[in-house]
């Protein structure tokens, strides 16, 4: 294992694991610094995999038809088993970083640097992209999408606010966190449950509306939906913040995985059953049309858009303090620059800084260009780049599991996490592959320049004092 700077201060381990750092000892603890509960720390993991695509997902898996609900019922399965894997490598190795921690653990400095440069950018893209996706949704309640600077602006506050939010410490991230999430699933509720009472099964429409065979259905809703529980890992990656980690990011990653796969399923389910096929394929804002349906009135629009807004910032929240996180544990170690290892009230906050800054610049960007080529090229390189701190983790726990480097020597207990690591590993390789070849060509790009970032790094660690 390899511990240097910060990290070289030894907490006790329970039996059976190997020693731990004592998380940030640079003094930021104070009332503004203060550990997530399992409560927080659900809501974290829910509230980053639940951000504004619920609110569009059904009208995107329609043109499918009912297939799309084997498809989701497919990925729930694989996203449970690599929620379970991120458990049990928290349970080894509760600090902060996640997937970087595990890659580095088990595979040195060099499978943990780039667990920590892909994420990172995936976070960083995805701020801005959401950003500038919750435009769309305030648009209805202000007009600003017609005028470019207005929503550039709009966008540009939308993500400095959680930021703010973040800098003022863990205490009103997590504040933010189980607020924005318990709001934002009164209105998905209301459909997800409420719908179930005004169900036609009429309105269903066709199981395979592809007119091909199943199997390659379920294939193709699957590439569109198997992004939806990106942030299964957010408890993790923030474990050195949880109360009790070895129990509770386990506990906290499980539960709030499957309370967004409810969420998302009953959601879709209610929709489907409400809004007629042939208007659903159409629909722009699908929850709204839902609401329209089963209550009358045009009331849905308004309220649905508000619920996308509070989604998409509580989302932003969560996500702004993981796009630091990850950067900081890889700096204590010297794989990042020192300044992203510098924490305030608990929060990371030059890395907090740095991140909202280039999603600033990228949101910018799009808008001066006046085409979103450009930016959704680069979305779609997150797909990709998501999924190498999730294969890296899953490859870690295979590698325990194989080495012999395990915590039980319960029989049961050990074939178990071989079927659930074999799951999650092969669901891994499906998200690689579901990102698509150009996303592919240009994320491995991504990741080659994070190679030169690595070399500067490691010679400046080798270098004489």
């Amino acid at each position: 294992m390899h511990v240097t700077g910060t990290a070289a201060r030894q907490a006790p381990a329970p039996s059976g694991t190997h020693p731990v750092p004592a998380e940030d000892p640079n003094g930021d603890t104070g009332r503004h610094a203060r550990r997530f509960g399992l409560p927080v720390a659900t809501a974290l993991v829910m509230g980053n995999i639940i951000g504004g695509g619920i609110f569009l997902l059904p009208a995107s898996v329609a043109p499918y038809g009912t297939v799309s609900l084997v498809a989701f019922g497919v990925l729930t399965v694989g996203a449970i088993t690599l929620a379970l894997v991120f458990g049990r490598l928290a349970e080894r190795d509760p600090r902060t970083g996640g997937p970087y921690v595990y890659a580095r653990e088990a595979f040195g400095d060099f499978a943990g640097f780039l667990a920590a440069w892909a994420y990172w950018i995936t976070t960083w893209v995805s701020n801005a992209a959401l950003a500038v996706a919750a435009v769309g949704y305030l648009d209805v309640l202000i007009p600003v999408a017609g005028h470019r600077w207005s929503a550039c602006l709009a966008a540009l506050a939308l993500q400095w606010l959680p930021a703010l939010a973040n800098f003022a410490g863990t205490r009103y991230v997590g504040a933010v966190q189980l607020v924005s999430t318990v709001l934002k699933f009164v209105p998905l509720l209301l459909v997800a449950v409420g719908g179930l009472f005004f169900f036609d099964p009429a309105k269903l429409g066709p199981f395979n509306a592809t007119g091909g065979g199943a199997i390659g259905a379920v294939s193709a809703c699957a590439a569109l939906l198997l992004f939806s529980y990106l942030g299964v890992e957010s408890a993790a990656v923030s474990a050195g913040e949880v109360k009790d980690a070895r129990r509770n990011v386990g506990r906290a990653t499980v539960i709030g995985t499957a309370g967004a796969a409810l969420v998302y399923l009953l959601g879709i389910l209610s929709v489907f059953g409400t809004v007629g096929h042939g208007r659903l394929v159409t629909s722009t804002a699908p929850f709204s049309d839902a609401v329209n349906a089963m209550f009358g009135g045009s009331w849905g629009g308004w309220a649905v858009a508000l619920a996308a807004l509070v989604s998409m910032t509580g989302c932003l929240n969560g996500w702004t303090l993981l796009s630091a996180q990850t950067p900081y544990a890889a700096a204590r170690d010297g794989l990042f620059p020192a300044a992203f290892a510098r924490r305030r009230r608990g929060v990371p906050t030059v890395g907090v800084g740095v991140t909202v800054v280039l999603a600033s610049l990228l949101t910018v960007y799009n808008y001066t260009a006046g085409s979103a080529k450009v930016f959704d090229m680069l979305v779609l390189v997150t797909t990709f780049t998501a999924t190498v701190p999730y294969l890296l983790a899953t490859a870690a726990q295979v590698f325990h599991l194989v080495s012999g480097r395990r915590e039980s020597v319960d029989r049961a207990r050990l074939l178990r996490d071989a079927v659930v690591t074999a799951v999650a590993a092969a669901f891994s390789m499906w998200l690689v592959a579901g990102a698509g070849y150009a996303a592919v060509y240009q994320g491995v790009l991504f990741l080659f320049a994070g190679i030169i970032v690595y070399a500067v790094m490691a010679a400046r660690r080798q270098r004489p004092a």
